[in-house]
C-alpha cells in the first residue's frame, strides 16, 4: 500500500486546502457574511465544530466508512475556511500568496525528509507533543502578559514544532500503510488531515511573523 498511499494523502490534503482557501476568500469578500459570522454566537459554534470534527476524524477514522471520512474532512475544511477568512481581511493578498509559497517550500522539504529517511521518527512523537503543549501554555500566559517579543518567540518555536510534525506524520503514515490496520481510503483521509493541520499552522505562524497587514 505504501507506494500508493502518499499521492492519495497529498491529493486529499490539496483538496482540503483548496476548500479552506476558497471559502475564506469568499467570506472575506462578503461584508454581510463577516458581520453574521464574527458579530454573533455563530463564531463560537464554528470553533466548537472545528474541534469536534477533528476529534471525531482522528478517533473514529478506523471505523468509519470511506465516504463518511471524506465528507467529514471536506466539512472540516469548509468550517476552517470560515475562520480562515480573517487572514484575507487582515493581510494583503500579495503577502498571503508569498507566505503560502514559503510555507509550501518548508513543508515540502520536511515532508520529503520524512518520506525518504531511514531513521525511525516514532520517538519524535512524544517530544513534539510535549513541545506543542508547552507552546499552548506559553500562548495562554502571553494572553495576560501581552508581550509582542514573547509572541514572536512563540511563533518561531511553533514553526519548528510543526515542521517536525510534518516529517513525523509522513513517516507515521508510511508505517501505518505497512501495518494495514486502516483501509487505504481512510488512511489517506487521516494522513491528509494530519498534514493539512501541519501546513496550516506553519503558514499561519509565518504569516504572523512576515505578513504585511492590509491597511
Amino acid at each position: 500500500m505504501e507506494n500508493n498511499i502518499m499521492p492519495k494523502v497529498f491529493g486529499w490534503m490539496f483538496v482540503g486546502l483548496l476548500v479552506t482557501f476558497l471559502t475564506g476568500m469568499f467570506v472575506a469578500n462578503s461584508p454581510q457574511m463577516i458581520e453574521t459570522l464574527f458579530g454573533s454566537a455563530w463564531f463560537f459554534g464554528v470553533i466548537i465544530a472545528e474541534f469536534v470534527l477533528v476529534i471525531l476524524l482522528s478517533a473514529r477514522i478506523g471505523k468509519m466508512k470511506a465516504t463518511t471520512a471524506r465528507v467529514m474532512f471536506l466539512l472540516y475544511s469548509f468550517v476552517s475556511g470560515l475562520t480562515f477568512s480573517t487572514v484575507f481581511i487582515t493581510y494583503e493578498i500579495a503577502s498571503v500568496i508569498w507566505i503560502f509559497f514559503v510555507a509550501a517550500a518548508l513543508f515540502g522539504i520536511f515532508a520529503v525528509f520524512g518520506s525518504v529517511t531511514k531513521m525511525d521518527l516514532t520517538k519524535m512523537g512524544s517530544f513534539l507533543f510535549m513541545a506543542l503543549i508547552g507552546v499552548l501554555l506559553c500562548v495562554l500566559v502571553n494572553i495576560f502578559i501581552g508581550s509582542d517579543t514573547f509572541n514572536l518567540l512563540i511563533s518561531v518555536i511553533t514553526i519548528f514544532v510543526f515542521i517536525g510534525f510534518t516529517a513525523y506524520d509522513v513517516n507515521k503514515i508510511k508505517a501505518l500503510s505497512n501495518y494495514g490496520t486502516i483501509s487505504e481510503d481512510n488512511l489517506a483521509i487521516f494522513g491528509a488531515l494530519q498534514l493539512y493541520l501541519d501546513f496550516i499552522n506553519i503558514f499561519l505562524e509565518l504569516l504572523q511573523l512576515f505578513g504585511k497587514r492590509d491597511n
